[in-house]
């Protein structure tokens, strides 16, 4: 396996790149090189899976504390989105107020910027979710 040289490289961070295993057709992300329920009868096996970009809110939180590269986003919202496919992914919410969301509310992933890096300047973009 080849180890991307960049961070715009790992694709799973910009298409919800996950994998899907043949044995017992479990889908994960991120990515894995073996299936944790069938174990080691997915070495080499597993498959790469684009997951839908749709899922609900199966939790979140709403947070306060100061973080520097967040630090103008605050307060600002985390959730735990079950996605269509079956996988969990932690993400921002975003477009929504604290009092709008909801568990179980349905939600899109979005591509958005997620912080800029100093001094270089550098832009780093991954998924959000918004309320649809």
């Amino acid at each position: 396996m080849t180890i991307p040289r960049f961070w715009r490289e790992f694709e799973h961070r910009y298409r919800l790149i996950g994998t899907k295993c043949p044995s017992c057709g479990r889908v994960y992300f991120p990515p894995r090189d073996v299936c944790p329920y069938c174990h080691r009868e997915s070495v080499g096996k597993m498959q790469k899976y684009e997951l839908k970009n749709t899922g609900k809110i199966y939790s979140f939180t709403v947070v306060y504390q100061d973080i520097p590269d967040f630090k103008e986003l605050k307060p600002y919202i985390m959730a735990i989105v079950e996605m269509d496919d079956g996988p969990k992914i932690t993400g921002q919410i975003v477009d929504a107020s604290p009092e709008e969301i909801k568990i179980g509310m349905p939600v899109k992933a979005v591509f958005r910027r997620i912080r800029e890096e100093s001094p270089s300047g550098i832009i780093e973009y991954g998924y959000k979710f918004v309320p649809i």
